[in-house]
């Protein structure tokens, strides 16, 4: 039943946000500004963080469904761009995706908080220490108040201080952040499509990405932050560098290594088809959640950046419900001892698997000076390289060395995480150079290539949980979006050749010089099928991520292919390992019985 109560914003001076009338029988809407304990903006005062809250009415305390985004003002969530929306007096009214209509009914709260700096909030850009005040202040620990500026002391007398962080991207990244701080409080997170190692996202094995302007948060500031926070910006860009390094400052907001650290429990995902967050960050922090021992779920597709909700809708918030209820009310639905993994082996055939990758086994290909790839290596090939070209050109043949192997005489699954070892020469004191792997062969498949998504939004809608005026219940469905295919490039990755040694330190190459290098691809879970054939790629700058390594152009890259190599782990598709490990059933000739 839809909801049709107004809804009550009551903020009384000894710090709570409640009802005012115990009558009131529809969801509290409230907003809840908290300090952060910093003053990033130098305005004298310390920072605050606009937390706008929706929750059930009654002094029964509920545990707390977390966003925190810097996306509810400039950019909105969703295949729909939903941002939050204000009633004139300033209560919260529209909240973004399906969660406060969802899960509010069922006893949670939703608190969607807004990155400093962004929206409502002041100070800057510190996502994780906002989160973190959040969850302080929902425990007890951190104030809040009714006002952006001064106002009345509020608590969160209602939370039961249990919080699950979860959002999409750059919020599912700073859930992960979080998470790694060890913080009381948090029970669980669920990073959709989150970064969870800022070096391997913004900078490739020393190659930074084209556009540094965008590694900062300017584009999503408020006017206010937007001039305040230049000292700020400034200062995280310094420690940034611009030399491609490893350092401290990219040591501090790499949380793979702190999996150790993580109190929470987290259900991931991720597209192996996103080119916009690598596969590549899901698997090192899996890989490392896994070491750790940390309850951990995953639900993989073929598609990009691509919410689960947008994929398989039902599943997904029935999934997540009882997620939520198992880390956060403590019921024991056994939903932590199910299969691990919800995977989409091909476009929209999906299976459960207790493990990813799965034991795969790691075969090296080798590229020759004819074209061929397979077992042995021989010879050079000589690329010139081209910025304005990237890898789907490369891919037609265009700027690139490229090699294919014979067609498979039966379809084969690569997973896991390729490796490349590169020796490569340039004729200038600086390279940068990429590399791909494809399967070579038409077929109907997701369409993600340059930064598509897999998925179409249709004119229908479907309703998850309660609406009101101002905020519905119901979103625009989805479905596939295929494209016939004669190649997918399945994983690719790209280096700067002055840090062959040490990421932590590049240099100079000596020109004609041949340097080894090894790095990883971004990670994949893909079926080749038979008669297709692998092929690798072998290029310079890809003009869609990199600036070259040097204003001048033309640079000549030179690939020893004798010590050149591909390493990935291949074993049978999914439905024949299952066929081969479950052999049909014969009868006995003395227990058959005539049909």
């Amino acid at each position: 039943m839809r909801l049709t109560l107004g809804f009550l914003l009551a903020l009384v001076t000894t710090a709570v946000l409640a009802p005012a009338a115990a009558a009131e029988t529809g969801p509290v809407r409230a907003t809840a500004w908290v300090e952060t304990g910093a003053d990033l903006d130098h305005d004298g005062r310390p920072d605050r963080v606009a937390a706008d809250v929706v929750r059930p009415a009654g002094r029964e305390r509920v545990p707390v469904i977390l966003d925190v985004s810097p996306y509810f003002a400039c950019c909105g969530r969703g295949n729909e761009s939903q941002k939050k929306t204000f009633a004139p007096d300033g209560t919260p009214e529209q909240f973004p995706l399906f969660l406060d209509n969802y899960f509010v009914p069922r006893g949670y709260a939703v608190v969607l908080a807004d990155v400093g700096g962004t929206n409502r909030s002041s100070g800057c850009f510190d996502d994780v220490a906002d989160g973190n005040a959040v969850v302080n202040w929902l425990n007890g620990r951190a104030k809040a108040f009714d006002a952006p500026d001064g106002g009345r002391p509020v608590t969160a007398d209602w939370a039961t201080g249990d919080v699950g962080a979860i959002g999409k991207s750059q919020d599912g990244a700073t859930a992960i952040g979080m998470a790694a701080s060890g913080i009381p409080g948090l029970k669980t997170i669920v990073p959709i499509e989150g970064v969870a190692d800022n070096y391997a996202q913004l900078v490739a094995n020393g190659a930074p990405l084209a556009t540094p302007d965008n590694t900062g948060s300017a584009f999503t500031y408020n006017d206010r932050a937007a001039r305040l926070c230049q000292p700020f910006e400034a200062d995280v860009k310094a420690r940034m560098g611009t030399n491609g390094d490893y350092n401290a400052y990219w040591q501090s907001v790499n949380y793979v290594p702190r999996a150790g650290r993580v109190r929470a429990s987290v259900l991931i995902a991720q597209g192996f088809g996103d080119s916009v967050v690598g596969p590549d960050q899901f698997a090192a922090y899996w890989a490392a959640l896994g070491r750790a021992g940390v309850p951990r779920r995953a639900w993989l597709s073929q598609a990009g950046h691509v919410d689960p909700f947008d994929l398989q809708r039902a599943r997904w918030v029935d999934t997540l419900g009882r997620w939520f209820d198992r880390w956060l009310r403590g019921v024991r639905n056994g939903v932590e001892h199910e299969p691990a993994v919800h995977l989409e082996t091909t476009p929209d055939r999906w299976t459960d698997v207790r493990a990813w990758p799965p034991a795969t086994a790691a075969t090296t290909f080798r590229p020759a000076a004819d074209g061929t790839l397979g077992r042995r290596g021989s010879g050079t090939a000589t690329v010139v390289d081209d910025p304005a070209v990237g890898r789907e050109q490369w891919a037609a043949g265009t700027s690139a060395a490229r090699f294919t192997g014979a067609p498979l005489t039966s379809a084969v699954r690569l997973a896991g995480t390729p490796s490349v070892t590169i020796t490569a020469s340039s004729d200038k004191p600086a390279a940068r150079l990429g590399v791909a792997l494809v399967d070579y062969g038409p077929a109907d498949v997701r369409n993600t290539a340059n930064y598509g998504s897999g998925i179409k939004t249709l004119t229908t809608r479907s309703c998850w949980g309660v609406s009101r005026p101002g905020d519905s219940a119901c979103f625009l469905d989805t479905a596939t979006d295929l494209v016939h295919a004669d190649h997918q490039i399945v994983a690719a990755g790209w280096a700067d050749l002055g840090h062959h040694a040490s990421l932590r330190h590049g240099e100079p190459l000596v020109p004609g010089r041949a340097y080894p290098m090894t790095f990883t691809l971004s990670s994949l879970d893909h079926v080749v099928p038979a008669g297709h054939r692998l092929g690798l790629l072998l290029g310079g700058t890809d003009g869609q991520l990199f600036d070259p390594a040097l204003p001048v152009l033309g640079d000549t890259l030179t690939f020893d292919l004798a010590r050149t190599s591909i390493t990935v782990g291949l074993t049978q598709p999914e439905h024949q390992a299952h066929a081969a490990r479950t052999p049909a059933r014969q009868s006995s000739p003395r227990t058959r019985k005539p049909s």
